[in-house]
Order: C-alpha cells, then sequence, then structure tokens
C-alpha cells in the first residue's frame, strides 16, 4: 500500500485507463474525472465523495469504496469483483448495465436506482436500501438482501435464484415473472398468508 492520500481534491482530471493499484485514499473529493476503463485492485476509498465522474467500462477488484457517496456519475459497462461497499451511496447514476460479482454491499444506499438488466451474484446486501429501485430484468443470484429496504422496488422477470428473500413484502414489492426456487416460493406463499404442505 502506497502512503495514503488524505482530505485531497481532485477536479476535471483525466485518469483514463488509469491502474490503481493499492492506494488509499480518506475523505478526498473527485470531481469531473474520468475514469474510463480504467482498473483499481486493491485501492480503498473511504468517507470519499465521486461528483460528475465517469467510470464506463472500468473494472475494480478486490477494492474497497467504503462510506462513499457518488453523485451523478456514470457507471456504464462497470464491473466490481470482491468489493466492499458498505454504507456507500449511489444518487443520481448511470448504474446500468453494471455487473457486481462477490464482496459486500451491506447498508448501501441506491434509493430509487435503475438497476434494469444489472447483475449482482454471491453479494452480500444486507440491509441495503433498495426503495423505490426499478430491478426489473436484473440478476440478483445467491445475493443476501436481508433487512434490506425494498418498499415500492420492482423485480419483475428479475432471476432472484439463491437469495435470501426474508424481507421481501409480495405487497410492497413488484415480482410478476420473477425466477425463484421452490424454498423461496414457498416463503413467499407464507408471507401471502397461504399454507404450504
Amino acid at each position: 500500500m502506497t502512503e495514503p492520500v488524505e482530505d485531497e481534491v481532485f477536479r476535471n482530471e483525466d485518469w483514463y485507463a488509469e491502474e490503481i493499484t493499492a492506494r488509499s485514499y480518506t475523505r478526498c473529493s473527485f470531481s469531473e474525472i474520468d475514469l474510463t476503463e480504467s482498473i483499481t485492485r486493491g485501492a480503498v476509498f473511504t468517507d470519499c465523495s465521486f461528483g460528475n465522474v465517469r467510470f464506463n467500462a472500468s473494472k475494480h477488484t478486490d477494492s474497497a469504496f467504503t462510506g462513499c457517496t457518488f453523485k451523478r456519475c456514470n457507471l456504464f459497462d462497470a464491473e466490481f469483483e470482491g468489493c466492499k461497499l458498505v454504507g456507500t451511496t449511489f444518487t443520481e447514476c448511470e448504474l446500468r448495465p453494471m455487473r457486481v460479482l462477490g464482496g459486500d454491499w451491506s447498508f448501501a444506499g441506491l434509493l430509487g436506482a435503475d438497476l434494469r438488466g444489472t447483475s449482482f451474484q454471491g453479494v452480500r446486501m444486507r440491509e441495503a436500501d433498495l426503495t423505490g429501485a426499478n430491478c426489473v430484468d436484473a440478476v440478483f443470484v445467491d445475493v443476501d438482501l436481508s433487512g434490506g429496504q425494498l418498499r415500492g422496488s420492482k423485480f419483475a422477470r428479475s432471476d432472484l435464484r439463491g437469495s435470501d428473500l426474508t424481507a421481501f413484502d409480495p405487497f410492497n414489492v413488484e415480482l410478476a415473472g420473477a425466477i425463484i426456487g421452490a424454498e423461496q416460493a414457498a416463503m413467499i406463499a407464507m408471507a401471502l398468508g397461504l399454507e404450504v404442505r
């Protein structure tokens, strides 16, 4: 890990295809930065803010963005593998078609996010805020969504196999056409007050 960077402001910089490996940033502000096709490996961003940053086609492996805020950022075709985004919030961001494999996104704030066609696999998303999120045609396979805030969210035609759906209220979440397993179906039926025999 290189010498940590703290309380710095980065603005209007071109970091196109930059490789950020084992660097640490704390309470830093990134504004109007081009990180298109950038790569992070083992990088740590703590309590940082990203505004109008382009992450298009970027790839992030074993990196951490904890307690960070993303506002009006573009993550088109971005990939996160084994990353930690605990407590990080996304506001007015372009997140399609983002792909997430593994990692911890617990307490992440995705209020009203457009997640249509995105993919989350094997991700821990405990108590994530997906209130009003549009997850139509998305993949949430083997995802821990326990304790999540899901009121008004749409999961129509999404793949939810293997995921923890205990926080799903069928009366407040749109699930038409969603793909689930037999055990999940029994749980949803019980939530509807049905008796499964």
